[in-house]
Formats: C-alpha cells, structure tokens, sequence
C-alpha cells in the first residue's frame, strides 16, 4: 500500500519538524513544508531532509482568505493528504478548514483547555501550577478548541526554570507528536 502525502506548516526554528523527520517511519510521506516567515530556521531544516517548501508572508496578500486560495492549491497539487501544524503561529481560516476539514492537527505546549493560545509555556509558568503538558488535538475554528486526540502530562518541579520548563515540554513535544501522526495518518 502506497503512503499517503502529509504537509508540515511551521514558522520558526522547526525542532518539531525535525522531530519529525527525524522519528523513522511515520507511515506517510512529508512532501511539504509551508512557512509563513521567509526568516525561519526551519527553511533550511526542509532543505537539509529535501522537503520541498512554500515560503509566503501574508502581508503580500489582501487577505487570509486570499493566501489560504494559494495555500489550498499547493497542498492540492502536492496531493496532501493531512496537514500538521508544528508551530505555525497563524489561526487556520475556513477557506483552510473547508478544503482539509477533519485533516488538519495542531500540536500545543500545555493541557488544554489550560492555557491556549500564545505562550502556554509561560502562561503555565507563571501560574504556578504543578502539571502542565502537551496536547495534540484537530484544528477547528477556535483557538486551540478542536477535539483533543492526546495529551501527554508534565510535572512542574519547584526548582522549575521557564527555560527549564520549556525544554521538558518540547522533549515530550518531539516523542508525542510523530507517534500520533503514525497513528492518524492510518486512519
């Protein structure tokens, strides 16, 4: 049976994407990295894995709609199949949702419904709360609301350093992630 082709949509340095990359057989293809900041380190993260990659900045467009039309056609013609998200810091617009509904999962660094949205890691940080996590869950309208398909818990120790946090969640981020993909991709 022939994999199927998955896109990766990211904006920053791309240590989920490698993860990714780097995590063996996922069952699927990546044949498509997209990237709304033509600065981002995960640009070249693509090249090195040779992933062919969509550079846009929405500023060059009127509006979300427009850039999601040039979005949707590139995963079409790339015969994408799922879309996940790994740190892209743009909210999905219905013309993306309609075209991939059901197919596009979003990892985010805390238990949701805690913390959505920007800084999670922070926000978790900075309430002082004694667990906090990792959620993989499908992309919906709202932000970080979609149906949860896993989470993975971390506890906050006391000698606990944002920077400190930050690097056990984005471990747990790096394991999570591709074995959820492995497994929705089968689905």
């Amino acid at each position: 049976m022939s994999k199927i082709n998955v896109a990766v949509f990211a904006s920053g340095t791309g240590s989920n994407f490698e993860a990714i990359m780097e995590a063996g057989d996922l069952s699927c293809n990546i044949v498509l990295l997209i990237c709304d900041n033509p600065g981002a380190t995960v640009i070249q993260k693509a090249e090195k894995y040779q992933v062919p990659t969509f550079v846009f900045r929405s500023k060059d467009y009127v509006s979300k709609e427009e850039y999601e039309k040039v979005l949707v056609e590139k995963l079409k013609e790339a015969n994408i199949s799922w879309v996940f998200l790994a740190g892209y810091m743009r909210i999905i617009g219905p013309t993306l949702l309609e075209a991939y509904e059901g197919k596009i999962i979003n990892i985010h660094p805390s238990l949701l419904p805690d913390f959505p949205g920007k800084d999670a890691i922070g926000q978790a940080y900075h309430a002082r709360v004694k667990t906090t996590g990792v959620t993989v869950h499908y992309v919906d309208a709202g932000i970080d609301t979609g149906p949860i398909i896993a989470q993975e818990e971390i506890e906050v120790k006391e000698n606990d350093t944002l920077e400190s946090l930050e690097e056990k969640i984005h471990h747990v981020e790096h394991q999570l992630y591709p074995r959820v993909m492995k497994d929705i991709v089968k689905k």
